[in-house]
């Protein structure tokens, strides 16, 4: 990339969000580690530096420190929550333990409107403050530009060798004009242009696939979500029928998926697709499987076995292509180098066998969900694909609470369309981060054409979210729910219940397992 910010990820959970909000702005920006040394760093060529909060003192023994010699680099900086304490500890200040912790909304007072931070920007500010030390005594050289309630030094600068710090969180949306803040650095301080856009993104990825590929072959495990839809487009854009896509029918999926797939890909796309049909095995292997990671594990293994064999009957390829997300390559290493604690393994393919020898090509690891879904316009697929809610990787097996059969995958499946269909119907279905229906191992009374029932139980969730971290339950209108839960007890066989989950994440998560 010609211009970019580099960001030093000391583990906020907001680094990622500083990362989107730059790229909001048009400029590409990387995410690399804390200590990453510093001719590194200036072997990227970035027009400026960001260092992240974080959740450590910068006074502790194992405070996470980066390398000195950034500060010599002659790059603009800008050192947000504990980045900003990072200044002030290196660069000759002192960090203190606060008498007063200062978390969620404060105001913050510019006190210094020639600061190119704040330019354009009001004197008061609401602004997003997660931190428990503060600043007690500034470097030489830097003055302070701004405050709040419970600090002195909330935002301070260094004018003449460009390094900046702010004591909030100006990527948050509770900072209203964050994204403001954040522009004047990487346009007005940095001299970023806006070059950053989904086309220009497009045309140099080809040219990478393309140098990357030459002639060789490449296979796509197409599952028909958002990424590897995308990935398959991108890379028949670049290599057209050096591409193969593998479509395996776990036996599931959503109701038309496989038919839909195909559909797409194999006659609109002239994509070369390669159907597997693997239904019966995957329904074979979770037969009396009732723990939900147990699921996941024997889908996952299943998912390869089925795949190697695939790829042997789609002919010789060098490469194999994945749809990994910037997300997921940057999560991959955790910031203190230890696992995070597990709460599901994750749904796509990991840990190929040692004798599938592929190369791996990734063309979306640099692009975030909501600019994948850009892309994917770009590419011209239809709005169906690309704005599609995400669907677990292990497909209907996570939405059946207990053993999953046949005539269960059935049962949900006929719910799920009711559910999807009835959401577009209402105008909701793109306005919500995921709506879908769960069957629950709960069999109740009921009466349908007078006559008793003992039939199965039908969740219905419904939720918002920015990036699946978090989310909240969608308030979704009482005739919206009543036409669902008609439609389901009376045309789908099996269910006489629907209820509706009111939960949000934490405490629960977005899928019920």
């Amino acid at each position: 990339m010609n211009e970019q910010i580099v960001i030093l990820d000391f583990g906020s959970q907001y680094t990622q969000v500083i990362a989107r909000r730059i790229r909001e702005c048009n400029v590409y920006s990387t995410i690399v580690r804390y200590n990453t040394p510093a001719a590194e760093i200036a072997k990227l060529n970035p027009r400026g530096i960001i260092l992240s909060g974080g959740p450590s003192s910068v006074y502790a023994p194992d405070a996470p420190l980066p390398d000195k010699a950034i500060f010599k680099l002659g790059l603009p900086i800008l050192g947000v929550c504990y980045g900003v304490q990072l200044l002030a500890h290196y660069l000759g200040g002192k960090v203190e333990k606060g008498p007063k912790r200062e978390y969620g909304k404060g105001t913050l007072t510019v006190i210094d409107k020639a600061c190119a931070l704040f330019k354009g920007l009001p004197a008061q500010l609401q602004v997003w403050n997660s931190h428990g030390d503060k600043i007690t005594r500034l470097p030489k050289d830097f003055v302070v530009v701004g405050t709040t309630e419970n600090s002195d030094y909330a935002a301070i600068e260094h004018a003449q060798r460009k390094l900046f710090g702010i004591q909030f969180h100006p990527e948050v949306v509770h900072t209203p004009k964050g994204k403001e803040i954040v522009s004047n650095f990487v346009h007005g301080i940095c001299g970023c242009s806006k070059a950053w856009t989904m086309r220009s993104y497009l045309d140099q990825s080809v040219a990478e696939i393309r140098a990357q590929v030459g002639k060789e072959k490449v296979i796509l495990g197409l599952s028909g979500g958002v990424d590897s839809s995308v990935a398959a487009a991108l890379l028949h854009r670049a290599i057209g029928d050096q591409l193969t896509c593998i479509f395996v029918n776990n036996g599931l999926l959503r109701a038309r998926e496989a038919e839909a797939v195909q559909e797409v890909f194999g006659r609109n796309f002239k994509i070369k697709l390669q159907y597997e049909d693997a239904s019966a095995l995957f329904l074979k292997k979770l037969k009396k499987v009732t723990d939900p990671e147990k699921k996941r594990k024997v889908i996952g293994k299943t998912f390869i076995d089925v795949f190697q064999s695939a790829t042997k009957r789609a002919g010789k390829a060098k490469f194999l292509a994945q749809g990994t997300l910037y997300p997921d390559v940057i999560e991959s290493v955790p910031i203190d180098g230890n696992p995070a604690s597990m709460i599901k393994s994750h749904h796509n393919v990991g840990g190929l066998p040692k004798n599938m020898k592929f190369a791996l090509v990734e063309p979306l690891k640099c692009l975030f969900k909501d600019e994948v879904r850009q892309l994917g316009l770009e590419l011209g697929l239809p709005k169906e694909i690309v704005f599609r809610q995400p669907f677990p990787g292990p497909g209907l097996a996570v939405r059946i609470l207990g053993e999953v059969s046949e005539s269960k995958c059935a049962i949900l499946r006929n719910a799920d369309a009711i559910v999807v269909e009835e959401m577009k119907a209402s105008g909701l279905y793109y306005k919500t981060w995921q709506t879908f229906a769960v069957l629950l191992p709960v069999r109740s009374v009921g009466v349908q054409g007078d006559e008793r029932t003992y039939d199965f139980t039908i969740a219905l969730r419904a939720v918002e979210s920015q990036d699946g971290m978090t989310a909240d339950w969608v308030r979704l209108p009482y005739d919206l729910l009543e036409k669902i839960s008609l439609r389901i007890t009376n045309e789908v066989k099996g269910v006489n219940r629907v209820v509706f989950d009111l939960t949000s994440k934490p405490p629960g998560t977005i899928e019920w397992e």
